[in-house]
């Protein structure tokens, strides 16, 4: 299994960025994926999920401003991320399963 981020970088305040998530080796049309992120010397917090029964989830942080889509066609999940928080900064993971990326960097400057 292989999940490839990208789309991170440093933005500015009340900015949006799109990340990317490529899968491979993997039933991607019957795996739930999701994204996670975490602030060194933070743990892991769970960001959102777009499961295989077409439900959405978010953690209370950035519902209403994340928005987690899947293309089964392209074996592809996406974030969508608006109105960013200093807060928001972190390396974002993608997840399927127990399988996880190598991460990619999300900076928010104020």
């Amino acid at each position: 299994v292989r999940l490839e981020e990208s789309g991170g970088g440093l933005v500015q305040v009340g900015g949006s960025l799109t990340l990317s998530c490529a899968a491979s080796g993997l039933a991607f049309s019957g795996q739930d994926m999701g994204w996670t992120r975490q602030v060194p010397g933070k743990g892991i917090e769970w960001v959102a999920g777009a499961y295989v029964d077409g439900t959405t989830y978010y953690s209370e942080s950035v519902k209403g401003r994340f928005t987690i889509s899947r293309d089964n066609a392209k074996n592809a999940v996406y974030l969508e991320m608006s109105s960013l928080k200093v807060e928001d900064t972190a390396v974002y993971y993608c997840k399927a399963g127990d399988h996880w990326g190598q991460g990619t960097q999300v900076t928010v400057s104020s």
